[in-house]
């Protein structure tokens, strides 16, 4: 969900940035938040729960963008929807993926995460995720919100608004089954990760489970262990698994421990999403390569339109070789050097932060050197004292539409929930300009 300030307000608009420094009001309402954690009587005891062993997983407040970087943001994702649905992009981006991947049953993959930096000249585009966790905690977290003074009252959304959002998700998944399975029922899903139960964000899968359940289909947390591949069915505990939405960070599905969902996958036994198709054409990090490249684009016939959204919002990418190790060893304080294949943040660095030793370990794995492009700030009271965070944007999409942004707030390298005060934060969008905070007051 995004909030929108319009010019219909009763009070005057300001700047995104001066709120994101002057603004310290705290809108979360722990007990709203609480009673949507545990809509289902199967959740009690989740908000205690979260607040002991996550302390920083949600913020006590909000991040605001203005209304132009919430267009740029859509305007990007619907660029980069566009290409990749290109067959010379996407016989590029598969000739590199392992053979799992030129499978296409049809599903698009869930819960799409386009994660974005802001810049004095717009949304920089950090990495794209397959498998972005976090979609219906912040859901959660956008309608546990209240106003921090009657003049943003109107700001925060209704309940139908919340419902809603609620519905897409369950929709989303819908539409995955049917393009795959056409008008069939969708009976079971099975939600799966490695020991889901010890994953930091376990929590959401409970509220995935709740959530199918509530709306008649049949929902389980599992490992990839508990499920078999047997004569031309995926089976949890003996029971038909129809659809898997997939957790795992094993991307191409390779290891051996996971080879009943992989025989799944690739035979098109059980509707499995997000896949490695879509890890493959969206989230390879060698993909940013491509995208900031506006003469392959051209070539491709990529529209000039959208050319230029891309080259305004994805930083310089480059693949680290030997050739070019010296060049970018130089520049690396201007860099920030990635797995292709990371997630997570994991094996991350910041080349300013860059020593001999971890320079070595780059060269010799696969990495991609993206210009570096520092976070947003966001001001809080922690305690009574002012902290300084970071933040990012991440947008949820499905078929290229935004269906959520949330923001990630921290102090530190990279993104992180042990940040006192920081964790996911509601997006609020504004156009104007005004000095003061309406809630300072």
């Amino acid at each position: 969900m995004t909030t929108h300030l319009t010019q219909h307000s009763p009070i005057d608009t300001t700047s995104a940035e001066a709120l994101n420094r002057d603004c310290f009001c705290r809108t979360l309402n722990s007990e709203r938040l609480r009673e949507q954690l545990e809509r289902d009587p199967t959740l009690q005891g989740m908000m205690a729960t979260l607040q002991d062993t996550r302390p920083n997983l949600f913020s006590s407040t909000v991040v605001f963008i203005s209304l132009a970087t919430h267009q740029q943001i859509v305007a990007a994702v619907n660029a980069i929807e566009r290409v990749v649905a290109l067959p010379s992009y996407q016989n590029q981006a598969l000739a590199r993926a392992d053979g799992v991947a030129q499978r296409d049953h049809g599903p698009l993959g869930v819960c799409m995460g386009y994660d974005f930096h802001l810049s004095a000249s717009g949304p920089q585009l950090i990495e794209i995720n397959t498998n972005a966790g976090g979609l219906l905690l912040n859901v959660a977290l956008a309608s546990a919100q209240e106003a921090c003074c009657d003049e943003l009252q109107w700001v925060f959304p209704s309940g139908v608004r919340r419902e809603t959002l609620r519905q897409t998700v369950v929709d989303m998944f819908r539409q995955e089954w049917q393009l795959q399975r056409g008008a069939a029922a969708l009976r079971s899903v099975v939600i799966v990760d490695e020991t889901p139960s010890e994953q930091y964000l376990a929590p959401e899968f409970e509220l995935f489970r709740q959530l199918f359940t509530q709306h008649g289909i049949r929902a389980q947390v599992a490992a990839p262990s508990e499920l078999l591949w047997d004569q031309g069915q995926l089976l949890h505990h003996g029971q038909p698994a129809d659809l898997v939405y997939n957790r795992l960070t094993d991307f191409h599905l390779s290891d051996p421990a996971h080879l009943s969902l992989r025989l799944a996958y690739e035979s098109g036994g059980a509707v499995v999403t997000p896949h490695p198709r879509a890890h493959a054409l969206f989230a390879d990090k060698r993909n940013l390569i491509a995208l900031c490249q506006p003469e392959l684009l051209a070539s491709w016939g990529v529209p000039e339109q959208d050319r230029a959204v891309l080259a305004a919002c994805v930083p310089t990418t480059r693949l680290v070789t030997p050739e070019l190790a010296p060049q970018l060893w130089a520049q690396r304080r201007q860099l920030f050097f990635k797995p292709v294949a990371g997630y997570g943040a994991k094996a991350a660095y910041r080349g300013d932060k860059l020593t001999r030793r971890v320079w070595d370990e780059i060269l010799q794995g696969d990495f991609v050197a993206q210009a570096l492009v520092a976070p947003s700030g966001r001001s809080i009271e922690v305690d009574g004292i002012q902290a300084d965070l970071k933040f990012d944007i991440r947008a949820y999409t499905y078929q290229g539409q935004v269906q959520l942004l949330a923001a990630r707030m921290y102090s530190g390298q990279t993104t992180n929930f042990r940040t006192q005060g920081g964790g996911f934060a509601p997006v609020i969008c504004v156009p104007g300009t005004l000095q003061t905070c309406p809630g300072d007051a």
